[in-house]
This record gives structure tokens, sequence and C-alpha cells, in this order.
């Protein structure tokens, strides 16, 4: 049979290669039972054992190179421009999640600094370079052919040493004490931002804001942070209550009193303004003179629901939803302030500050459903004006008022001052702190390698070079500062091995030696550590138990990536139909029943379909 005759073949199995989308299994030699051969997609990429493995310990290594300069008070800043917006952070989270890094095993660095920055806020950049440092001191053993789960079992054990040992040694802080452990938490945790110089300012601006919230610091949305450019960044300021930028305002605005002393507050969720209708209404008179009725009736339900709000008791009328023009002359003449448009999370801080409760509809005002603070004032901040409500009764809310020379400079200012808050509430929850510029690291580093001398076999390599790894942090700090890092890591490992009190020694970076960075007042909250530690502990054991990566070619099939509904939008077309019907009946849940009277022989008749 000749070769051309078995290409013609019409059996696909013939011929194997023929469509390189096919998964099978190749022939089986005669009278053996080995397996055949697995063909994947055409363009499929696959890698797998050591080579593998090694690829995967470089790919997290070249992720940390490019954030470990940003580390400590003098670490570089980083300009991240995608194309539409320029970013400038040293905030290990934003740059990651700015690179947009495309390698499978690295992004898992990218995982554990998102959830560093969800969960304590500090220490995104510190988490990143122990991950990366664990796999380089693991490198060698791959290489020699140590097994890969006998390095993660090593690594877990060492893990979970070194969270322990970090558990003993943190001091817990109660009483008087707790404020000033605040501050320098929050002053730390300031120390490597833009903003560094200033946080005389911000760490008391930090902890009075989350103090604030009393019991409830679940929900960090209730401290607002407001950004206004110009100015300088120390006319900064905090209100202790709630403040927001002055929203879209018809005529008559002008004229509305501007500052109340122990004013009631109405929160509404209505729209006070005349609409068109939405849907298609029919009205048949038969005199032309009806029209006015008609006219007349629309008027009266607006003014109905103006008349309810100023019976309620209320000075100040907020609202989700517009206020319109009329409502605005309305409320100015009878001496109300009222603002529409306001932003769902500045009406839940209003709401939780002054105890109101908002309101769906204008039926039913009663004096309990009000809220009340000691001052209301709209006030000039730059060129904004502010809305601001001070002397609340139940302070479970604040508003920090950023002012800066660039956009740029106060987007880093709010990633700074969220870092912050984060740490103080994590500081509050914990209420224990440890010290910070490597002084930590170097002690559990001491622990491990004291600790590993006592296990036989592979594991105590494994565990030194764990405790090699750790010393990272004070090496980089060094770096960053322009220090000699060798000689700074020598003194800090006699101070720590071989004298007495040194367990809390670290890098001094304003005078390139060592100091007890304690009594300096360098401190964190130790869920800090204990969360970097843990996090990266189990993101080098993630990547180490990946033996292959199989990288599968997207589908070029036509029409692939979801299905499309039918064209039309069913029965009435168009922006009508149930949208329009829900439309009407979230009108009258909303706005209560018509109250206008039509005159004498003019019938309201509802239309057919929707728009």
């Amino acid at each position: 049979v000749s070769k051309q005759k078995l290409n013609r073949s019409p059996n696909p199995f013939s011929n194997p290669f023929s469509n390189p989308f096919l998964i099978m299994m190749g022939n089986m030699a005669p009278g053996m039972g080995r397996p055949g051969v697995i063909l994947l997609r055409e363009g499929t990429d696959t890698s797998q054992g050591k080579p593998q493995l090694i690829s995967n310990i470089n790919a997290c290594a070249a992720v940390a190179d490019a954030v470990k300069s940003t580390l400590g008070p003098r670490g570089m800043d980083k300009l991240v421009f995608d194309g539409r917006k320029v970013t400038i952070s040293n905030d290990g989270a934003t740059i990651m999640k700015l690179l947009e890094i495309a390698h499978p095993a690295a992004k898992t660095l990218v995982d554990i600094s998102m959830s560093q920055d969800a969960e304590v806020g500090d220490g995104t950049t510190s988490v990143v370079l122990l991950a990366s440092s664990m796999l380089k001191e693991i490198k060698p053993f791959i290489e020699e052919g140590v097994h890969p789960q006998v390095v993660i079992r090593a690594m877990r054990v060492a893990t979970k040493m070194a969270v322990q040992r970090v558990k003993d040694l943190q001091v817990p802080f109660e009483g008087d004490k707790g404020r000033e452990m605040l501050l320098k938490c929050a002053g730390t945790a300031l120390n490597s931002k833009l903003i560094s110089r200033h946080q005389d300012l911000f760490a008391p601006m930090v902890v009075d804001a989350v103090s604030g919230l009393k019991d409830d610091l679940s929900d960090l949305n209730l401290i607002g942070v407001k950004k206004v450019p110009g100015g300088e960044v120390r006319q900064s300021f905090l209100v202790r209550g709630v403040a927001f930028k002055k929203t879209f305002s018809y005529a008559g605005f002008e004229q509305m009193t501007k500052k109340f002393s122990n004013p009631k507050i109405l929160l509404l969720n209505v729209e006070l303004e005349l609409k068109s209708e939405k849907e298609n209404a029919e009205v048949r008179i038969t005199d032309p003179d009806q029209y006015q009725s008609i006219v007349d009736a629309e008027w009266n339900v607006i003014y109905e629901k103006l008349d309810k709000c100023i019976s309620s008791g209320a000075q100040i009328v907020l609202s989700k939803l517009p206020i319109g023009d009329l409502a605005t002359q309305y409320f100015a003449d009878k001496g109300l302030f009222c603002a529409g448009r306001v932003e769902v999370g500045d009406i839940v801080r209003v709401a939780k500050a002054t105890g109101g409760q908002v309101q769906t509809s204008t039926n039913g005002l009663s004096e309990g459903i009000l809220g009340r603070c000691g001052a209301f004032e709209e006030k000039q901040v730059g060129d904004e004006r502010f809305n601001l409500f001070t002397e609340c009764p139940s302070e479970h809310t604040a508003t920090i008022v950023l002012r800066g020379g660039s956009e740029q400079f106060i987007e880093e200012s709010h990633r700074s001052i969220h870092d912050a808050i984060m740490v103080v509430k994590r500081s509050l929850k914990s209420r224990a702190v440890v010290a910070g510029g490597g002084a930590i690291e170097m002690e559990v580093s001491k622990y491990l390698r004291s600790e590993s001398m006592k296990i036989e076999g592979k594991g105590q390599l494994i565990m030194q070079a764990f405790a090699k790894a750790l010393e990272i942090v004070p090496r980089q700090l060094a770096d960053n500062a322009g220090f000699d890092a060798t000689d700074i890591l020598n003194a800090l490992r006699k101070k720590h091995f071989h004298e007495e009190g040194g367990t809390w020694f670290g890098v001094d970076i304003d005078t390139g030696s060592i100091c007890d960075t304690f009594k300096s007042n360098v401190w964190e909250p130790s869920i800090n550590k204990i969360n970097s530690l843990s996090a990266a502990g189990e993101a080098a054991c993630v990547i180490l138990s990946i033996d292959e990566t199989v990288r599968n070619p997207k589908s070029e099939q036509p029409g692939a990536g979801g299905g499309s509904g039918p064209p039309g939008g069913g029965r009435g077309g168009g922006g009508g139909g149930m949208s329009g019907m829900m439309g009407n009946a979230m009108d009258i849940a909303n706005n209560g029943q018509r109250s206008g009277r039509l005159g004498k022989g003019v019938k309201y008749m509802k239309g057919r379909g929707g728009g």
C-alpha cells in the first residue's frame, strides 16, 4: 500500500497527526501492554520536573527584584504608567497590582501581597521579599535533588515555629499606654510613606479617627477620606463627624441657610423633582380648559411631598436622588437646607453619626426617624465647598480631608492613610506589638538556627536556610538607606547571638549602625509579622509543590466566549416592557399614591406598552 493511499484514508485514527486538535491514544506495540502517547492541543506548552521548579523560583525572584527597593523609610518610589494614568507609589500591593504579572506561578506573590493589604494593611512589600528569599535559599536543595515534599514538610515546621516565637516575644499593652502605643504604630506605618515628614500631623489624626469607631472596627468605610487638590499637605484636617463635597445644586441654593445649631436632619431616598411620565400615558379631555386641572394635579403631588418634609420638623434635608429647582427654592423660602444626589457612602455615614434613618417615602414621617447633630456648616475648603456635620451624638464615624499640590501626591497620601488606619485597627484588636527595623526577623532567625541543631536529617539544613532567608528584611533596609548591609548584618548577628539584651536590636537608618528599635519607638502590631511569616511560608510551599505547568492556547473557534441573547427585547421593544412596569411600581412605592384631583370629565389612562 502506498504512502499516498494511507494519507487519503477516511479513518482519522489511521493518521493521528492529520488532526492537531485530536486527543487520542497511540497504537500499542504488538504483544505489549505499554500505554500510548497522549497528544495535546496544537500549541500547548508543557514543562515539568526540576527545570520547571527552578523556572518558577527564578520568576518569583524577578518579581521581588521589582519591589525590593521600596522597602523601609528610605525606600524609593515607583512610577507606573498604564497608558492612561500615572501612578507614583512605594506601596507593595499597589505596585504588584499595577504590574499585571503574567507568569502563572509568580502571580502567587501578587495574591499574598493583596491578602496582606486586606488583612493588615502594611507589610505588603515585606511579605513578597520573605517569600522570594525563602525560595532563593531553598533553590540549591532542589538543584541537588532533594525531593520537594521533604523541603515543604521542613518549611511548614519552620513557619509554625517562627510564628510561635513572634507570639512569645510580643509585648501586650493596656490602659493608659494604649494611645501612646497606637501613635507609635501609626508613625511606624507612615515612616516609609511619602508623607513621613508629616507623621506628627497624620498619626494623631488616624488614631483619633479609628478610636472614634468605638467597638465597631469591622467597617472602615465609616472613616471617609476626601481629597481636595491644592494647598499644602499640612492643611489636611480631621472632622469628628461627616464631611462631603457640595453636591450639584439648582437656582435658589445660595439663598438657603448655610449654618445651623442642633439641627434635625431628614434622610431620604426620594426624588423631589417634577419629572415626565416614564410610561406611555394618555389623558383624554372633553374641554381644553380641563388641561389646567391636569397641570395642577402634577404640581399638587410635588408640593404635598415638600410640605410633608417641612412639617416633619427637619431643618436639613438630604437625598440620594435629585432635589430639583422647585424644591430647592421652596426649601430656601422656608429657611431649610437641602442637598440632592448625595453619595450612598456619605448618606450611610450621616445616618450612623446622627442616628437618623433613611426613608423611601415622604408619608408617615415622624420625630423618631430624624437625625441630630450639634452643628452644621457649609465651609470653603480650597476651591470646593464642604458640608460639615460635627458634634454628633453617636461619634461612630469620622472624615479626613486631604490637601496636596498634585493629584499623584494626594492619591499616594490616601494610600498611606489607608495603611496607617489598617495598622491602628489591627493594633486595637491584637493589643500587642513587636519592634520593627528588622529586629524581630533577626531574633526569629537566631531562634530557628538554635532549634535546627536539635533536628536530624535534611530538615536541619532546610530550617537553617529558612532562618537565613529572614535576614532579607534588615539587609534590604540597609541597602535602601545606602549603607553597607554586610557590616550591619554582622553587627546584628553579634548582638543577637552572642550578647545579652540584644532581642530588639535592628537597623538604625539614621546613623548607619544598629540600635534598640523598641526604645526608638519603631513598633509594629504583632499580627503584621505573624501574617507576613504565615503567608510567605505558605506561598513558598505552594510554589515548591508545582512540578508541571500546562499552558493551553485560547480557543480560536468563531463565536467562542459566550452566547448572545435574542436581538429583540420582547414585547414592547426599546427601553420599555418589564423595566417600564417595574419603574412605575417603584415610583408608586417611593412617592405614594397620586393626590392631585383631575377636573370633571377628565380620565387618566395607562399606556398599553413600554416606551
